[in-house]
């Protein structure tokens, strides 16, 4: 489990630089969220971490969401964690070209990026994913993605854990 009692007792800046790989920035979602401790429990912490992200103003929910690469973005361009969630070592140059594509057609049509929870799906599976959110309106789909950051940023904590063995 997150040492969330830690977390807790951190100076804002430490604390936002502790949780910051978990949601790949965002430093005014970050500031909120330092602001919103003490947390007690690592329910509560990604609770209230998608109530702050859900109730921001558009442009911080924006923010949230660009702070994530873009799906099948150039693994150079990627942090370790996203280059592992995106299975860069296992997945075709096709799927990667067709989500290329899609991505493009996605943030013309949202002025945003495509984020989702991989959880374990290829690239290739996420293909038709993509292709379902073009037909989704834009607040669903800001609601959708913030809600998935923060299952992301839930699986990166469990996996730093077990990686560890340490909060």
């Amino acid at each position: 489990m997150v040492d969330v009692a830690r977390l807790d007792s951190l100076p804002p800046a430490e604390f936002e630089a502790a949780v910051a790989p978990w949601f790949e920035g965002a430093p005014r979602f970050l500031a909120r969220l330092a602001a919103a401790r003490p947390f007690g429990d690592e329910p509560t912490l990604f609770g209230r971490a998608e109530a702050i992200a859900l109730a921001m103003p558009e442009a911080e929910q924006i923010e949230l969401i660009d702070a994530h690469p873009r799906l099948g973005a150039p693994p150079a361009t990627v942090s370790a964690a996203s280059h592992r969630e995106q299975a860069y070592d296992r997945d075709t140059t096709e799927a990667i070209a067709e989500l290329g594509r899609l991505n493009d057609e996605y943030e013309a049509r949202f002025g945003f990026r495509y984020c989702v929870f991989v959880n374990g799906r290829s690239r290739r599976a996420l293909v038709p994913v993509l292709e379902a959110a073009l037909v989704a309106d834009r607040g669903s789909e800001i609601r959708r993605a913030v809600a998935d950051v923060v299952a992301i940023a839930r699986d990166r904590a469990a996996r730093a854990d077990a990686e560890v063995g340490v909060g």
